[in-house]
């Protein structure tokens, strides 16, 4: 059976990325030319999908001037879209480097007010697209004036039509969404301590903490991001961690979305999920190499995929 895959995102962006000698207050700063790139937790993993060989349907919400922009640089980069428009302009993100010390600045806008039928008009897409054994990767927050339970409203479709639903989401609607029934989770250490209702998790702790959470909801694989520590693979059966290699960074912007683009394509080829996440760690790794949100590169990523398949120290463990 062909499967494909379909990523949402419900509040997209445009990412600008600008650098500057020095950072100061209440001074003029000179910027260099700004790039632009299409960005949001869905619109990226498709983007690092087509990098990495693989197609993607992106669905995604857009409006107004920056709505259109964002369409014409995912329509450069060869990505197949199906936009669900919106009455409020898409928003756009700044980062900037000082290159005189090599450290990035972010600010994340909260996105435009989303309407009851603009959001509804997503899930009825959804309902019309999505076909049996598909996968469905919701990724990014929510726009306001969106429901928490949204996400959980896509598992049910995702349920209704047996898609593979991956998510990858935080806050409240994480919280909610995280009661449905899900193919793949992928929460970083502190979601995963806000699922769990506690403050912070120990490494010593983490792994029993992932088996709860296991046997606590129907989520047939948990992926828990630990940033340069690589991330922890926990399954109904088995646990494994896998790290990161180590690679010089100039960039952390999309590190996620490539992970789980890598984690897709390797499903897509019939790997294993230990395979998957290894693969994934390589994509997130390969992506912090390049500057803005260029994404990860197939051949850094294969090459670092080789690197974390050759440790000897993993160990894959029966729970």
């Amino acid at each position: 059976m062909h499967m494909r895959v379909i990523t949402l995102t419900v509040n997209p962006v445009i990412d600008k990325s600008v650098s500057v000698a020095g950072i100061s207050p209440n001074t003029k700063l000179r910027c260099s030319a700004p790039t632009y790139n299409p960005g949001g937790g869905g619109i990226n993993v498709s983007r690092a999908l087509k990098k990495l060989g693989s197609d993607s349907l992106c669905m995604y919400l857009a409006g107004g001037p920056t709505g259109h922009h964002l369409k014409q640089l995912l329509d450069h980069e060869g990505v197949e879209q199906l936009v669900v428009p919106i009455k409020g302009w898409t928003r756009d993100n700044l980062a900037v480097t000082d290159t005189s010390n090599n450290q990035q600045y972010r600010f994340g806008m909260p996105g435009p007010h989303v309407e009851k039928e603009e959001w509804e008009a997503i899930l009825k897409q959804l309902e019309q697209y999505l076909k049996e054994s598909d996968y469905l990767v919701a990724s990014g927050k929510l726009s306001p004036g969106m429901p928490n339970d949204f996400y959980t409203q896509v598992a049910a479709i995702a349920q209704t039509k047996k898609a593979r639903f991956v998510l990858d989401t935080s806050g409240e609607a994480l919280i909610q969404a995280s009661k449905s029934n899900i193919y793949i989770m992928k929460p970083n250490l502190g979601e995963l301590s806000t699922l769990s209702g506690i403050d912070s998790i120990s490494a010593l702790e983490l792994e029993s903490i992932a088996k709860k959470f296991m046997d606590g909801h129907d989520c047939e694989t948990l992926v828990v991001s630990l940033g340069a520590k690589g991330a922890l693979l926990a399954t109904k059966y088995e646990m494994e961690h896998v790290p990161t290699p180590t690679v010089l960074q100039k960039s952390t912007i999309g590190a996620g979305d490539s992970m789980v683009a890598g984690m897709i394509v390797s499903l897509l080829q019939g790997k294993t999920f230990s395979d998957m996440v290894k693969y994934g760690v390589a994509c997130g790794a390969a992506a912090t190499m390049h500057e803005g949100t260029q994404l990860c590169n197939k051949d850094d990523a294969d090459k670092l995929y080789e690197w974390i398949k050759r440790q000897k120290n993993i160990p894959v463990k029966s729970i």
